[in-house]
């Protein structure tokens, strides 16, 4: 009876395991020439990572015309047929927010630079992603958007979601795409203060009871970069990308006075930089404590499993700062 009883329950085990499959780990690539290094190599591989998300080109507006034209396009000096490749092209908002903006000619062009881009280096995709954050003003032309350009492509079609979208999407609206990115990230205001901007605990806390209300299907997409918060009197002056605690405890020409601020002990150059005596640098960067406490908090909160945990993103500089097995540790959370 025992042996019965015992066998029954292993086999409920084993079926409940098989349903609650977890998330596939893939990387957003957001350089404007693709090529891997050794090290992003091995987080590939490491990673069993099958798809990769890949900025094509932004899209902005002309200095002087105001019309909108791409930006920064991808350059492949490595083909990608190893994965399944999803073209990303990220929308600055003052394009939506263009009073007399030709909705079907910029998604004919957008549509049609992307497969130019594909052709160009034989890639076939199955699926094209919009980034943008669109607001209250924007919705109406970015909607619309989304409708022309899913028409047009006939491919599946994802868009990210910012926090603010979940929360309010009654008013923001959702739109018309197969499944959102929610970016668990950028959650703060740039500031001198002590908070950081990239993860704020406290203020995802205020967005999280939402997700169970949200009727899209979302998968997520992490931080793992970091960069400085330059200050001087006070003000921030700029972000410096690629920039963390280990590096600036290494150089002489920088103090640090707390555990996320650096005070400049003599003026120099750094990267291209000019630094002054006595500005701050505020690092803010993502551990692996924060990428565990983000998945655990999204998962009390959560409907249905995400298929995707996406992270922002591949490069070298950034997967120095984890250890090899971080991002599987991640996705056993869920």
């Amino acid at each position: 009876m025992f042996k019965r009883f015992f066998l029954v329950s292993f086999l409920f085990l084993m079926l409940s395991c098989t349903k609650s499959e977890k998330p596939v780990i893939s990387f957003y690539y957001w350089k404007t020439i693709f090529k891997f290094s050794k090290t992003e190599k091995e987080a590939l591989i490491n990673n069993n990572v099958q798809k990769l998300y890949i900025r094509y080109f932004d899209i902005g507006l002309h200095p002087e015309s105001n019309f909108p034209i791409p930006i920064s396009p991808v350059r492949f000096e490595e083909n990608p047929k190893a994965y399944k490749i999803v073209p990303v092209v990220f929308i600055q908002n003052k394009v939506m927010l263009q009073p007399n903006l030709d909705v079907n000619d910029l998604a004919q062009k957008t549509f049609g630079f992307i497969e130019q881009i594909n052709i160009k280096n034989k890639i076939e995709c199955q699926e094209i992603q919009i980034d943008c954050d669109w607001t209250l003003k924007s919705k109406e032309n970015y909607l619309k958007f989304i409708e022309v350009f899913k028409k047009l492509s006939k491919k599946k079609l994802s868009a990210t979601i910012r926090l603010h979208q979940v929360k309010y999407f009654k008013k923001t609206k959702i739109p018309n795409v197969d499944s959102g990115v929610l970016m668990y990230y950028n959650m703060g205001s740039i500031a001198p203060d002590s908070l950081n901007s990239i993860y704020d605990k406290k203020v995802a806390e205020k967005y999280l009871k939402s997700l169970k209300r949200y009727p899209l299907h979302l998968d997520f997409a992490f931080p793992i970069y970091s960069w400085g918060v330059h200050i001087r009197n006070n003000k921030v002056i700029g972000l410096r990308s690629k920039m963390n605690s280990s590096e600036l405890e290494k150089d002489s020409n920088f103090e640090k006075t707390s555990p996320i601020f650096f005070r400049v002990k003599q003026s120099n150059y750094k990267n291209g930089v000019f630094y002054e005596e006595n500005d701050l640098l505020k690092i803010e960067e993502i551990k692996t404590e924060d990428l565990k406490e983000m998945a655990e908090d999204l998962q009390d909160h959560l409907v249905e499993k995400p298929n995707e945990i996406i992270f922002y993103d591949l490069d070298e500089f950034n997967l120095n700062n984890y250890e090899k097995n971080t991002f599987k540790q991640i996705i056993s959370c869920f």
